[in-house]
């Protein structure tokens, strides 16, 4: 019997889940740490977190789950830049919504996995089609 998708694509899945589940781990991590060890809250810390992701989520995709798109590293580096701030805004707002909507109930962190969940069909969408088809 034959798979309706190929096993290309559900490596490529499997490794941008991943890459993904890197991301978070990083986000979490710098997010818990920022609130713990600094001044920062969780709308703050969370800008920081933000960005320490998108950087290992580009580098894991780039070198793991699409390759390189043919294209040089710094305009391959901005059209990933782009989908990752339009998908960092979303994740932000979804954040930011949820812990204002629940405060005391949504704890920063669960707020942190609904956005993420939410915004990860977007973002594999962005960069499968966007940042790493094939110049």
């Amino acid at each position: 019997m034959r798979l309706p998708v190929s096993k290309a694509l559900i490596t490529r899945l499997a490794s941008f889940a991943v890459a993904g589940g890197s991301g978070f781990v990083v986000d979490a991590t710098v997010l818990t740490l920022l609130m713990k060890l600094t001044p920062l809250g969780p709308y703050s810390a969370r800008i920081f977190a933000i960005a320490a992701a998108m950087m290992t989520t580009f580098l894991i995709n780039r070198t793991v789950t699409f390759g390189k798109s043919g294209r040089h590293v710094v305009h391959e580096g901005a059209r990933y830049g782009f989908v990752a701030l339009i998908g960092a805004g979303l994740n932000y707002a979804i954040y930011s919504a949820l812990i204002l909507a629940a405060p005391g109930v949504i704890t920063p962190l669960m707020a942190l996995v609904i956005a993420v969940g939410v915004v990860t069909v977007f973002s594999y969408l962005g960069y499968s089609r966007f940042v790493f088809n094939r110049a």
